[in-house]
């Protein structure tokens, strides 16, 4: 039996105040088509769907569309998608049941009966083959936040500071219960689930922490041997975590530049009976490019903007993204306007112009000083020469000036048409 896994597509992000619905089109296009190629069974998506909990109509149009397309061009593929911490668990489970007359199977909470007990059977979903026949079961665990997990007779033993991790081993341990109770012989278990597991490298610049305080933090012991494939969702780096059949997929599309350099992928995962047969890794080629430059003076950037390469005839959406990053021993009031003038007619779309700023002892003002007694232009004047080394110039001030009567004005138009005095 084959399985695809892959988790974090982020629909509907918004990079740097840009949109990026053509890359999640083009990746979703060449996962129907490895979908096709490889016979798929099913397919695993491990969290974060979306990128907030209240998509834009096309970033949902994308995932439903997606859905019809892949019933129609595989009638037996089963499709089984949890909520990440990104989704709304409401919104994903929302079209349900129309979804399951496409094979789609889609958990975004745990629910609980009557007596208090965890409901596993809605969170089993059998995986069959292309006959029909049950081959495996899978445990899709959406992303459990603390509300769900507490005070609900889960956390009554271990650390009662610690009750949301403790709440969350006790749904694992209930739900495999139910797995190993409801499998028959032969059928494989595979766990899917949206957490941070112990151990596990993270993108530090891009991903959300789950919980605040690191706390979310789980053990990989939670699963036990009899689970012949974990698919992990949250984290973007594509790893495994101790075990060969415990992985996170990873993202994929680099969702921050600082994701550009370690590969993008899904995974092939291989089951024979109730055993994990093999993983093979699928690069997901990257439909936009990504460039960073530097941190480099301003003068080697400019040299290394001149000689990117580029391609006038990709349309505007398929531009590569940029990130420059310049280090300046003083300021260059028109930094932006020469690196945009660098760029002057290529086919490159700039994002991001980060400044790197010589480290000098910052100046306080004296414990016995008040700020309302410094003023703006004397504080102004004391941080460019703490940063600087030395006092600003005259034509400085004089533009510092004008921009605060710019900043006074505006504020005095804005009382002015709201019918209020200005003091």
């Amino acid at each position: 039996m084959k399985l695809i896994h892959t988790a974090d597509w982020h629909l509907g992000q918004s990079f740097h105040g840009q949109e990026r619905h053509e890359e999640h089109r083009a990746f979703l296009t060449w996962l129907l088509d490895t979908l096709v190629a490889r016979q798929a069974d099913a397919l695993l998506v491990a969290g974060d769907l979306f990128d907030v909990v209240n998509p834009s109509l096309q970033a949902q149009a994308l995932l439903y569309d997606f859905i019809v397309d892949a019933h129609e061009r595989l009638p037996h593929l089963d499709l089984v998608l949890i909520a990440g911490n990104h989704d709304s668990g409401n919104r994903i489970e929302l079209p349900a049941p129309l979804m399951r007359r496409l094979r789609t199977h889609a958990l975004g909470r745990v629910a609980w009966t009557g007596d208090g007990e965890l409901d596993a059977e809605r969170l089993l979903v059998p995986l069959t083959d292309a006959a029909g026949a049950t081959r495996a079961w899978c445990l899709a665990l959406p992303f459990l936040r603390p509300a769900e997990v507490t005070g609900r007779g889960l956390d009554e033993a271990g650390d009662p500071g610690n009750a949301y991790v403790a709440g969350i081993g006790r749904v694992h341990e209930r739900l495999i219960a139910a797995a190993r109770a409801r499998r028959a012989p032969g059928q494989a278990l595979v766990a899917m689930s949206h957490a941070h597991l112990r151990g596990a490298a993270v993108s530090e610049d891009s991903e959300r922490p789950i919980v605040i305080g690191g706390e979310e933090s789980i053990s990989a012991a939670l699963f036990p041997e009899d689970i012949a494939y974990v698919a992990l969702g949250h984290l973007h780096r594509a790893q495994r975590v101790g075990e060969a059949r415990i992985r996170y997929s990873g993202s994929p599309l680099p969702l921050d530049f600082s994701e550009v350099a370690y590969p993008h992928q899904v995974l092939e995962v291989t089951l024979e009976g109730e055993a994990l047969a093999g993983v093979e890794a699928l690069p997901v080629p990257r439909p936009v490019a990504m460039h960073r430059l530097g941190p480099a003076p301003l003068d080697a950037v400019l040299a290394d903007l001149e000689g990117l390469e580029d391609d006038p005839a990709l349309p505007r959406e398929r531009w590569p993204w940029l990130e420059v990053n310049v280090e300046l021993e003083a300021p260059v009031p028109d930094l932006r306007a020469r690196v945009e003038a660098a760029l002057d007619g290529k086919a490159l779309r700039l994002l991001r112009l980060k400044r790197r700023l010589p480290e000098t002892d910052s100046q306080r003002p004296r414990a016995s000083e008040r700020l309302e007694d410094i003023g703006p232009r004397a504080l102004f004047a004391r941080t460019w020469e703490a940063r600087w080394g030395a006092p600003p110039e005259d034509a400085v001030l004089a533009d510092f000036d004008r921009l605060r009567q710019d900043v006074l004005d505006a504020a005095g138009d804005a009382d002015t048409c709201s019918g209020e005095a200005r003091p």
